[in-house]
């Protein structure tokens, strides 16, 4: 049996466009490896990441995959990464959404991969930072994040994607419930998918009322409105500067320092000796970070 390739040979074969390579190496980087190979693949330019969220039934996949088709068409290495729900059984993550991007699934400059959230708070996998950084080193041109969409918790999106695109349906109450749950917050385009459908202008005018970010209408199944999206998000990405890059930077720390801090070896022991009076939150805040 031959020997396991070495992460050297892993890192030389994904450039040569190994997808199992990748495929491996995506794997590592969700694994207690993943400092390892951040390491080897060395410093990277910040990659380009558009999110894509919104609440259930949205047509998130269905966006993306013609959203995959625009960029392709100018010549653009595109990866997508579904940050699926933890399979209750296995913990992996759930590949509905790769069937409704079965167009693009035998295009080998589209990589298409699935990342179980596995309880990140926030909805973003805690491995999806590195992956990103890996597809980058890999000459993907564009990483298009999609986020599980079940409400507040989808703010974490903007720690990572520039834009952040909102998806929307018409009617149904979807503008108020988004605006409600906290993702108009971080929309930097807000797009009313199946415009086609009674309502849609409606949503519209409500969506005005409660979000200052470009508003589109789209009609994903049929690829009708794409291109403005695709030029939305390109003058979005135009305006970017350091000043928001470093805070994206900045916010992305915090939410994965905050995962790290929850599953601190020594925070049960503290939060016990809270609860039981015997020290003061204070306290138990600065000994968590390494205080005395």
């Amino acid at each position: 049996m031959p020997d396991a390739p070495s992460l050297a040979e892993l890192i030389a074969a994904a450039r040569n466009g190994s997808p199992r390579a990748t495929g491996q190496l995506l794997s590592l980087v969700e694994s207690p490896r993943r400092t390892e190979v951040l390491d080897a693949i060395g410093p990277v330019e910040s990659p380009r990441v558009v999110g894509v969220t919104g609440p259930p039934g949205a047509g998130k996949s269905t966006t993306v995959g013609v959203l995959v088709g625009a960029y392709r068409a100018r010549g653009v290495r595109v990866a997508v990464l579904a940050v699926d729900p933890s399979s209750p059984y296995s913990g992996g993550a759930l590949l509905g959404d790769r069937i409704r991007m079965a167009a693009h699934i035998n295009d080998p400059d589209v990589l298409i991969r699935s990342v179980a959230a596995r309880g990140h708070l926030g909805g973003l996998a805690a491995a999806v930072p590195a992956a990103i950084r890996l597809l980058s080193a890999l000459d993907y041109g564009l990483v298009v994040l999609e986020t599980v969409g079940v409400g507040q918790s989808e703010i974490e999106i903007a720690a990572v994607a520039d834009p952040t695109v909102v998806i929307l349906n018409p009617g149904a109450g979807d503008a108020i419930q988004a605006a409600k749950a906290g993702l108009l917050e971080v929309a930097d385009i807000v797009v009313v998918n199946k415009a086609d459908r009674d309502g849609a202008d409606q949503t519209v005018r409500d969506l005005r009322a409660e979000t200052h970010a470009p508003i589109l209408k789209l009609i994903a199944a049929q690829g009708e409105g794409i291109e403005d999206l695709v030029e939305a998000i390109e003058a979005h990405h135009r305006a970017d500067t350091p000043q928001r890059r470093a805070a994206r930077a900045r916010a992305q720390i915090l939410s994965l320092a905050q995962t790290l801090l929850r599953n601190h070896p020594e925070l049960d022991r503290l939060a016990q000796a809270v609860a039981d009076g015997g020290d003061d939150p204070y306290t138990a805040a600065e000994r968590l970070f390494g205080g005395s």
